[in-house]
């Protein structure tokens, strides 16, 4: 951040220390956006970024800040959220726990097929020669219908990355139509490739159209390029949106479904299941949580929020019982199955929109809850749900939060009942800005 004449300037390819000429790009009511064109002095944080498309791809903007800087403001985020927002009586905040890997830690990437390939200041200069415009990456920044074409991404472990670039050779060799997002017409729109650490791995091949011999020399070419894909899966999508919750899924080899793995536990992956996108890291997570919660054995245990149970199963061996709370439908399909894979029977599962079910009849029909592990939405919870929590009488709330901004709101509204006793950083997303905190509560 810079000042000018008292409003802010968010400046995107910058890090605190530069001293640097900026031009202002966007004006907003509050706030300017500018980009730096000239470095006088460059800071002490930096560091080198690993990738060719840093600067133009919007997936890791902090590549170029030392990784113990990343954790220092991160940690800074956190406290000013709680302090700035919640403005609530808070312990000492613990040390933000680093994540192991800071590259190639993701287990799920989605990657994007475009007809109209974004430039780069290079081939601008040439753009009349240049004949390929598909490309297969992610979306740029600030635009709808612009995808980088890739040449390497560091955020998934092999054998993503050549999953990738074998596809976008195919797809010029087969010269397979890319999806144009603006007109809605081409025939390639998305390829989603998942690994996990069993060592399994699945791929999902969006069409927006069907074109059944397209469809098999794109299928067959991937099956016979890469035979230890454990489920290789296709869809037929001609909405405009990529979700395919509502979409058959189509299992061209292999199995519907992938394993993951966490202390013993096995979780059944499908290609619409929700996991945590860093496998490793959702274990120290997960660990914290269950430590905050302190489960002896004997306590009734509500998990808002569920997903598709990894918590709920992931503290049941250490509670009486654990029941667990979704919006969406499938996923408590997946978290019953999970529980069932595992040979847990002491959790219930239940799919309804968290305000409608959450309530005092709830709790009298399922018990009074001694702990309450809550993980929402960035968006926080619904006050109807942090009323219900104050009333709960649950002795300890954990506050798994992927936004302390929000975070910080909800505390505040706990707080004539709750006090905040622990405060826990996690950093899942090394290279980003985003970070996870874990708070424990407890009834005063």
């Amino acid at each position: 951040m810079a000042r000018i004449d008292n409003l802010v300037v968010f400046v995107s390819n910058a890090v605190p220390g530069d001293v640097a000429d900026i031009r202002i790009v966007s004006k907003k009511r509050r706030f300017l956006e500018g980009k730096a064109v000239k470095f006088h002095k460059l800071s002490d944080k930096r560091t080198e970024p690993v990738c060719q498309h840093f600067g133009t791809c919007g997936g890791c903007k902090w590549q170029h800040l030392d990784y113990a800087w990343q954790l220092n403001f991160k940690q800074q985020q956190v406290t000013d959220a709680l302090t700035r927002i919640g403005k609530i009586e808070l312990p000492p905040i613990e040390n933000i726990l680093g994540s192991a890997k800071i590259y190639q830690y993701r287990n799920r990437l989605d990657y994007s097929f475009s007809n109209k390939k974004w430039l780069t200041a290079d081939e601008m200069q040439i753009r009349e020669g240049i004949e390929d415009h598909n490309a297969l990456g992610f979306h740029v920044p600030g635009t709808f219908d612009k995808v980088i074409d890739l040449k390497k991404c560091h955020l998934q472990h092999d054998p993503s990355d050549a999953i990738r670039a074998f596809v976008r050779a195919l797809t010029q060799q087969l010269n397979l139509e890319c999806f144009d997002i603006k007109h809605q017409t081409g025939l390639l729109r998305s390829l989603t490739v998942r690994t996990a650490s069993t060592g399994e791995i699945m791929v999902i091949f969006q069409f927006f159209k069907r074109d059944d011999e397209a469809i098999e020399a794109m299928m067959s070419g991937i099956r016979d390029a890469f035979p230890n894909i454990t489920s290789l899966l296709y869809v037929v999508n001609g909405k405009g949106n990529d979700t395919i919750h509502d979409l058959p899924v189509h299992v061209y080899t292999g199995r519907d479904h992938i394993f993951e793995a966490m202390e013993g536990l096995q979780f059944k992956i499908g290609p619409k299941s929700f996991y945590q996108t860093n496998s490793a890291q959702a274990y120290e997570l997960y660990k914290i949580t269950r430590d905050f919660a302190g489960l002896t054995g004997v306590e009734n245990v509500y998990d808002l929020y569920t997903g598709t149970g990894t918590i709920a199963l992931f503290v049941a061996k250490q509670a009486k019982k654990v029941v667990g709370v979704e919006l969406v439908a499938a996923a408590i399909e997946d978290a019953k199955l999970n529980a069932s894979l595992n040979g847990i029977a002491n959790t219930e599962f239940f799919a309804s929109d968290m305000k409608d079910l959450f309530n005092a009849n709830f709790i009298q029909q399922h018990g009074t809850p001694d702990v309450i592990i809550t993980d929402p939405p960035r968006v926080g919870m619904h006050e109807d749900v942090v009323a219900c929590l104050n009333t709960s009488g649950a002795k300890k709330i954990v506050y798994v939060s992927c936004n302390p901004a929000s975070q910080a709101r909800d505390l505040a509204l706990l707080d004539a009942n709750y006090r905040v006793v622990r405060v826990q950083p996690v950093d899942m997303f090394p290279q980003t800005h985003h970070v996870e905190n874990v708070v424990l509560l407890e009834l005063r």
